[in-house]
């Protein structure tokens, strides 16, 4: 940790945990099918009703749609990336892995969010009208 950065706050085991976020934590593990739950939900859990909102939006917006896992996990991946947060970049590169991105396809995405950025800044930075 750097000077300038904050302490992190405490996160909340399982052990240490109300009964309404254990139902929470054993739902998280449930569905994805893990022993614990990362360090997110822990920080999350310190607000109960964040940790379960977050949860349930979560679970349905990741869930089978008309986009598969992989794409669902690389598009995470890239607004992670774009916005900065280190932590989700991990966390969302590593669930992308898994279901499959190669690393001809995370060159790809590292390119398209690099150009999007890029090109975002150069329409903000001009105010570009939109087209009709």
């Amino acid at each position: 940790m750097s000077a300038s950065s904050p302490p992190s706050p405490p996160l909340v085991a399982y052990e240490n945990a109300s009964a309404e976020v254990r139902a929470v934590f054993d739902d998280i593990k449930r569905t994805r099918n893990i022993p614990d739950v990362n360090n997110f939900w822990k920080a999350l859990a310190r607000h109960p009703d964040t940790l379960r909102r977050t949860w349930a939006t979560l679970k349905e917006v990741m869930a089978p749609g008309a986009l598969d896992a992989r794409t669902k996990e690389m598009l995470y991946l890239a607004v992670s990336l774009a916005n900065g947060c280190a932590y989700c970049v991990a966390s969302h590169e590593r669930a992308a892995r898994k279901q499959g991105m190669t690393e001809e396809m995370y060159a790809e995405l590292l390119a398209v969010v690099a150009q999007a950025c890029e090109t975002n800044l150069l329409a903000e930075a001009y105010r570009v009208p939109l087209d009709e």
